[in-house]
């Protein structure tokens, strides 16, 4: 976990327009509030455990 206002760079670099957001190698997961389902498959599905990314 970051805080962005204390990492503006990190923010920037991952495109940080609202929070929570979730990257997971590179690449944005979720930005906003998910149910749990649906989170945990777009996570699984960028690290290559299962899911469709």
């Amino acid at each position: 976990m970051v805080e962005v206002t204390e990492f503006p760079h990190l923010g920037q670099r991952y495109g940080v327009r609202g929070v929570p957001k979730t990257v997971v190698n590179e690449q944005s997961a979720a930005e906003g509030a998910l149910p749990e389902a649906p989170f945990l498959e777009r996570v699984l599905a960028l690290t290559g455990i299962g899911g469709a990314a």
